[in-house]
């Protein structure tokens, strides 16, 4: 079972680089926003994955300090978004 979770943290990994990639060549601003979302909600799952494979609590801990941190993010995009666009 536990090559199997393992298996599927590597694979959802896989995803959040695809996004990567569109943070970084994103023809708009809103695309960069949902591949950073992606990238934090493929970390999350990633990293719930990797706790379950080992029982290590301490992990799900890390997991959702970074969903609060991508929370933080989307709020920060938008907030400077309209600062930018009220010039």
């Amino acid at each position: 079972m536990t090559q199997l979770l393992l298996l599927a943290a590597a694979l959802v990994l896989l995803t959040v680089l695809a996004g990567l990639w569109r943070v970084l060549r994103g023809p708009q601003r809103a695309d960069r926003l949902m591949a950073a979302q992606l990238l934090c909600t493929g970390g999350i799952a990633a990293l719930l994955l990797v706790a379950a494979a080992y029982g290590i609590e301490a992990i799900v801990d890390v997991a959702l300090l970074l969903a609060l941190l991508g929370a933080f993010t989307s709020v920060a995009f938008v907030m400077a978004a309209r600062l930018v666009g009220s010039r």
